[in-house]
């Protein structure tokens, strides 16, 4: 089986894949950026679907249903506040897009949208964390059975960065 993967500018709110990614916190509650605006495009039972889904430590993953997203699923990904790289944030971000993929693989999703994970007031720098997630989605995306990988960017610096580290 053969992954594509491309970087867009877009809405990943708007894309109709089998799960769009959300860069959560551990609390699985609406936050800012991302994350607010997934969890009102999806409607109120999402607020409700995390709850029982909640704790997530970062790193790891979790799944709920996508509500009224186009997209069938949301999962849920932690990914870690930037402190300069010395808490082990470059390991802990790629454990979130691995968790990611092993839930896709467990829920036989073969597209998948991700943001960039922590690249917004979590703060990790954009072209390191664009490179950690090219990486990690080349390593798993194959293993997991995904064959469509969108990495849907906020912006055309974003984009770029995703361009940067080998995307098309």
């Amino acid at each position: 089986m053969t992954t594509t993967f491309r970087a867009e500018l877009v809405d990943i709110t708007t894309l109709r894949v089998d799960a769009v990614v959300n860069a959560a916190n551990e609390e699985l509650v609406a936050g800012g950026g991302v994350c607010g605006a997934i969890f009102r495009a999806a409607g109120p039972g999402l607020t409700e679907a995390c709850v029982r889904e909640a704790p997530c430590p970062t790193g790891e993953a979790r799944l709920t249903p996508g509500f009224a997203l186009p997209a069938r699923y949301i999962i849920h990904a932690v990914g870690p506040v930037w402190h300069g790289g010395v808490r082990h944030e470059a390991e802990l971000l790629a454990s979130a897009y691995r968790s990611a993929f092993h839930l896709a693989a467990r829920h036989q999703i073969r597209s998948i949208a991700f943001p960039a994970i922590s690249t917004g007031i979590y703060n990790y720098p954009l072209e390191a964390a664009a490179e950690i997630a090219v990486a990690a989605a080349r390593e798993e995306a194959p293993a997991a059975g995904v064959e469509v990988v969108v990495f849907a960017c906020f912006s055309e610096p974003a984009l770029a960065a995703y361009r940067k580290a080998g995307l098309p």
